[in-house]
């Protein structure tokens, strides 16, 4: 598997690791920070590990996303835009996993 391929899941894990930094949850950013290691690993097994911590973070990212929503509803403020970007970052993660499959389709 080419190093391109695997470019897109070291951004979501960064992603996901500023995620949990900005609530101090540490030890979360510290597995995030692990997790590239086996990126970089030649066996599929490793980076299918990783495959699938991008696809359970691409649903904590929908549960951030529904949280947040009603959050600011509470409050009457503007959710579309908030929706709209972690919509992005969702669809962004789910690829980078899908680049991290063990077969290309062509």
């Amino acid at each position: 598997m080419s190093v391109a391929r695997r470019i897109p899941a070291l951004l979501a894990l960064l992603l996901l690791g500023a995620h949990f930094l900005r609530f101090g949850h540490l030890v979360l950013v510290g597995l995030c920070l692990l997790l590239l290691v086996p990126l970089f690993v030649a066996r599929p097994s490793a980076q299918t590990g990783v495959r699938w911590v991008l696809v359970l973070a691409a649903g904590l990212w929908g549960w951030t996303v529904a949280q947040e929503v009603h959050q600011r509803l509470v409050l009457g403020e503007p959710w579309i835009r908030l929706v709209a970007i972690l919509s992005a970052v969702i669809a962004f993660t789910l690829w980078a996993a899908w680049l991290l499959r063990a077969r290309p389709l062509a």
